[in-house]
């Protein structure tokens, strides 16, 4: 089962106090092999800021947290179609691993 998690950081220490630049939220979660991941739900970075290194400080925190927390282990997703997104993640150190399949169910409704 999940944890949620709340302690990541909101906001890039390279903008000026009060000042939302992005922010990252993730959970802990247990993996099938019984290890304890890092999840990373949401990285946001506002359109203002992007480019300035908020994602990767972001990321960074997030990193520092889960090897606190004796995790070896981050994981995330983004749209296969996201390229931006993906040159980013690599940049980083995060690899492909999974695929994910969606199947749209005819008269349901969305979200």
């Amino acid at each position: 089962m999940a944890t949620p998690y709340s302690h990541l950081p909101r906001a890039s220490p390279k903008v000026s106090p009060g000042v939302v630049a992005g922010f990252v939220s993730g959970q802990l979660r247990s993996h099938w092999s019984g290890t304890s991941e890092l999840y990373i739900g949401e990285l946001v970075v506002s359109a203002q800021h992007e480019g300035h290194g908020v994602g990767r400080a972001l990321i960074d925190a997030a990193t520092a947290e889960a090897t606190r927390l004796g995790l070896a282990t981050i994981t995330l997703d983004t749209g296969a179609a996201n390229a931006r997104a993906l040159a980013f993640y690599r940049a980083l150190g995060f690899t492909e691993e999974d695929v994910k399949l969606t199947k749209q169910l005819d008269g349901m409704i969305e979200g």
